[in-house]
C-alpha cells in the first residue's frame, strides 16, 4: 500500500530529509542529524511538520453535552479560546488514544470542537466515537483534509510567528487557541493556531493551507530555524516525560498507571466510557506505575527491556534514548508499584548485559525561561 505523504513532503526532499514509514506515513526522522535539531528546539527553536497527526472536527448544537461520555476530563472546564489534554477511554478504562481537545466557540455559527489525535489512532478514534454518539445531529470530519499542521517549538517561537504572521499572540494564554485571518495573507483563509507543543518548550501547532504551509517554511528557513525530524521529536518528548502511544500508553493501561489520573475528574459525577472501572481502580493502589530511569554508562535501554531487583523482574522499559540534554541515557517503563520509589537502584537488562539504573521523576528536563 502506497504511505501516505505530507503536504509539505516536497520540502522533505529538498532539504535532504531521512524518510521513514510512521504510521503509514513517509516522515522525516531527521534533516542535519538528531543532535543538532535537538539542540535547536533546546537551546532556541526548530520546527516540526507533524501533518501526520489526526485532526477530527465536531460541529453542532452544544457539542459538548454529546462529546461529554467519550472523555474523563469535565469538558466545560474549557471555554472558547481554551483547550485540554484528556484520554478517550473504553469500557474497562484503557486508553484508546490520547489527545487535545480544542474549543474553537462558533466560528461559522455552529459551535465546533476539534481534536488533535495520534496518527496511528485517528480512524480508531473517529469510529468510536461515531458509531457511540446517540440522538446527535453533529457533524464529524476530517478538518485536516489537505491542509497541513506544523509544530513550531522553543523560547523563539512565538516571536517567530508573529513576525511571520503579523498577528499578536501575547493575549494568548498557555493551552489558548485562536482561529483567524493572519494580517500578513489577509486574503487567506483563517488558520488555527494554539499554544501547545510535545517537546517541553513554549510553542506553536499551527494548522493552515498547503501555500501558507510553503510560504511559513521558506520563512523559517530564512530565519536560519532548523527543521526538525521525528527523532528529535522523540528524545525531546522523552526527556520531557511526556508519553507516546503505542509506548507508554495502550487500550490495557489504565490512567493510574501511566500517571495520568489528574485528567480524570471523577468527582464531577458525568457519565463517560470507563467511568465504573475506573472507580474500582481508584479505590485501590495500582498494581504498576510508570517511573523515569536514569541509566548508568551509556548502554541505551529500548522498548521491551526487563528491569530487574536482584535478579527478579520487576518490570519493562517502554522508551529509551540517549538524552542529548543531561547528557546520558534515559527511559520510561512500568514496575511493580512496590519499586516506584525515587532514587531506588535498579537493573537494567540490555543486550544480555546488566547495567545500573536508578529510579527517576519522569520529567528529566524542566525549562528555566
Amino acid at each position: 500500500m502506497e504511505l501516505l505523504k505530507s503536504p509539505l513532503y516536497e520540502k522533505y526532499i529538498k532539504h535532504n530529509a531521512k524518510i521513514i514509514n510512521f504510521a503509514g506515513w513517509d516522515m522525516p526522522i531527521s534533516y542535519q542529524g538528531l543532535i543538532q535539531e535537538h539542540e535547536s528546539v533546546r537551546k532556541s527553536t526548530g520546527f516540526f511538520d507533524i501533518s501526520h497527526m489526526g485532526v477530527i472536527s465536531i460541529k453542532g448544537i452544544n457539542p459538548k453535552d454529546h462529546l461529554q461520555k467519550f472523555f474523563p476530563t469535565n469538558l466545560y472546564s474549557i471555554s472558547e479560546g481554551q483547550s485540554c489534554y484528556s484520554l478517550l477511554l473504553n469500557h474497562a478504562g484503557g486508553i484508546i488514544d490520547d489527545l487535545i481537545i480544542y474549543d474553537l466557540g462558533k466560528p461559522y455559527n455552529h459551535h465546533e470542537i476539534l481534536l488533535i489525535v495520534n496518527a496511528s489512532r485517528y480512524q480508531v478514534d473517529k469510529d468510536w466515537i461515531e458509531n457511540n454518539l446517540e440522538n446527535s445531529n453533529l457533524i464529524i470530519s476530517n478538518a485536516k483534509k489537505e491542509n497541513a499542521l506544523i509544530a513550531l517549538q522553543g523560547r523563539e517561537a512565538f516571536k517567530i510567528f508573529e513576525d511571520w504572521s503579523g498577528n499578536t499572540i501575547n493575549n494568548l494564554k498557555n493551552y489558548g487557541v485562536q482561529y483567524k485571518k493572519l494580517n500578513s495573507f489577509i486574503n487567506d483563509e483563517e488558520v488555527f493556531v494554539s499554544k501547545t507543543g510535545y517537546t517541553g518548550e513554549e510553542g506553536l501547532e499551527i494548522l493552515l493551507n498547503k501555500k501558507l504551509a510553503l510560504n511559513l517554511w521558506d520563512f523559517l528557513i530564512s530565519q536560519n530555524i532548523n527543521p526538525c525530524g521525528l527523532g528529535a521529536r522523540d528524545t525531546l518528548r522523552l526527556e520531557a516525560g511526556l508519553p507516546l502511544y503505542g509506548q507508554e500508553l495502550n487500550d490495557s493501561i489504565n490512567p493510574y498507571e501511566a500517571g495520568l489520573g489528574w485528567v480524570v475528574n471523577l468527582e464531577n459525577n458525568h457519565n463517560f466510557f470507563g467511568r465504573d472501572s475506573l472507580l474500582k481502580i481508584s479505590s485501590k493502589v495500582p498494581a504498576k506505575k510508570l517511573v523515569g530511569i536514569e541509566i548508568k554508562g551509556k548502554a541505551i535501554a529500548r522498548k521491551g527491556c526487563q528491569i530487574l531487583n536482584e535478579g527478579t523482574k520487576i518490570g519493562l522499559i517502554t522508551s529509551g534514548s540517549w538524552s542529548p540534554s543531561l547528557k546520558k541515557p534515559i527511559a520510561l517503563g512500568y514496575v511493580d508499584t512496590n519499586f516506584a520509589i525515587l532514587n531506588k537502584e535498579v537493573d537494567v537488562l540490555i543486550r544480555n548485559k546488566i547495567f545500573q539504573g536508578i529510579i527517576s521523576k519522569k520529567g528529566f528536563y524542566k525549562r528555566f525561561y
